[in-house]
C-alpha cells in the first residue's frame, strides 16, 4: 500500500499538518485536541499557534490538503487517459487510490465526509467539503459532455456518478478496502456503453 503522501516535514508547519492530517482522519477532528496534535508533531504548543490562528485555521487547511491529495491522484490518472471514458474512470480510480493509502489505523471513507460530518451546518469547512464534491461532479460533467449526445443527459449522468462514487467510498469505508469503489467503476463503464 502506498503511504499517504507528505511534504516534506522539516518545518513546524508541515510537522504540525502531516500529525492533524493522520490524526483527523484517524480519529476524527472532534476526537483530536491540540495538546495530541502538537505531541505527535514534536514541536511546542506555541509553534501551532505561530503557524496556525486557531484549530479552525488547521482544519480548513486540513481539507484543502485533502482536496489536492485527490486532485492529485486525478491529475496522475488522467494523465494516461486517452478517451473521455478514460477520464471518468480516472476519477472512479483516483478515488480508490486514495482507499489504498496505508492509513494509521485503516481506511475509513472519503476523510472529507468524515470531516463534515463532525462540523456544524454552515460551517466554513462544510462548504470546502461540498465544493471539492461539486468540483469531482463537473469533472465526470466535463468527460460525458465529450460522449454524450444530450448535454442534459450528461449533466444528469455526472450527477449519477458522483452519487455512485460517494455511496461506493462510504462502503468502501465500512469495509476497509477499496473493492466497492471498482465494482462502482464497472458500473459506470456499463451505462457509458449505452451513450
Amino acid at each position: 500500500m502506498p503511504e499517504i503522501p507528505a511534504a516534506g516535514a522539516k518545518s513546524a508547519y508541515d510537522k504540525l499538518l502531516n500529525a492533524a492530517r493522520v490524526l483527523f482522519y484517524s480519529h476524527g477532528i472532534n476526537g483530536t485536541g491540540i495538546d495530541a496534535i502538537v505531541k505527535r508533531a514534536g514541536v511546542a504548543k506555541k509553534s501551532l499557534y505561530n503557524n496556525f490562528a486557531s484549530k479552525d485555521e488547521l482544519i480548513a487547511t486540513y481539507l484543502t490538503v485533502r482536496h489536492q491529495e485527490w486532485l492529485d491522484l486525478y491529475q496522475q490518472r488522467a494523465q494516461k487517459a486517452v478517451t473521455p471514458r478514460d477520464g471518468v474512470v480516472a476519477v472512479f480510480q483516483a478515488y480508490g487510490d486514495h482507499a489504498e493509502f496505508a492509513y494509521e489505523h485503516g481506511f475509513r471513507g472519503c476523510g472529507l465526509l468524515n470531516a463534515a460530518a463532525e462540523l456544524e451546518a454552515g460551517a466554513p469547512g462544510r462548504e470546502a467539503v461540498r465544493r471539492h464534491k461539486e468540483e469531482v461532479e463537473a469533472i465526470l460533467a466535463g468527460h460525458l459532455m465529450q460522449i454524450a449526445t444530450d448535454p442534459a443527459r450528461a449533466t444528469n449522468l455526472a450527477r449519477h456518478f458522483a452519487f455512485l462514487l460517494e455511496g461506493s467510498i462510504s462502503r468502501a469505508g465500512l469495509e476497509g478496502k477499496s473493492d466497492c469503489i471498482a465494482q462502482a467503476c464497472r458500473m459506470a463503464e456499463e451505462l457509458m456503453e449505452a451513450l
